[in-house]
């Protein structure tokens, strides 16, 4: 199986993850992939939206699974197989705030313990790390700026939403001062910056 990054929004696939999806027959991925990798998927592949990610392992080796952003930051690629990268949200993140990504820690919020990611991002901060956090729906951003508040006062916070698209929106107020998400799909870099 190719596991394939096709980028966190439109226009961000790679020409690897591009010339692969071109030679595909049989291709898997969410509503969302799909629709960032449409222009280049052939006419004649068969095309499944995936319904249940509990039998992905399941798919036949010559499959092509599409990931948003890079398989390897909370993507499929723990899956195994072949991978292409993609260009992640945490890329992007960084480039529209002019951060250099080696200071930068990765903490995974989405769908996983919010209280040990607040601890872990509080605890990152402490180190002068910047935290790249992945946020879900319910990541409680108050909890963490609440965390963050009186231990770190000059802690910026940046809360990026639809990266890639049109509607892309980055508001960045700080732990005492924080931006509201005004979206579900978003991620938070805190830190001094």
């Amino acid at each position: 199986m190719k596991i394939v990054g096709v980028g966190c929004g439109p226009g961000m696939l790679t020409g690897e993850a591009i010339r692969v999806i071109g030679g595909a027959r049989l291709i898997y991925g969410s509503a969302r992939a799909i629709d960032l990798a449409a222009a280049y998927i052939p006419a004649g592949c068969a095309v499944h939206e995936i319904t249940d990610y509990s039998r992905l392992r399941d798919l036949p080796a010559h499959a092509v699974l599409l990931s948003t952003g890079d398989p390897m930051l909370a993507g499929l690629g723990f899956l195994g197989g072949e991978i292409v990268p993609g260009i992640s949200s945490l890329q992007v993140a960084c480039a529209r705030l002019g951060l250099s990504l080696t200071r930068v820690v990765v903490v995974n919020a989405h769908g996983k313990d919010h209280d040990g990611a607040i601890a872990e991002a509080a605890a990152e901060i402490g180190r002068g790390r910047l935290v790249f956090l992945i946020a879900d729906p319910a990541f409680p951003l108050t909890a963490l700026t609440a965390a963050l508040r009186g231990s770190y006062p000059r802690c910026r916070i940046a809360v990026c939403e639809h990266l890639g698209y049109p509607d892309e929106r980055v508001a960045i107020g700080t732990a005492i001062d924080p931006p509201v998400p005004a979206t579900d799909l978003f991620v938070v870099v805190a830190g001094e910056f």
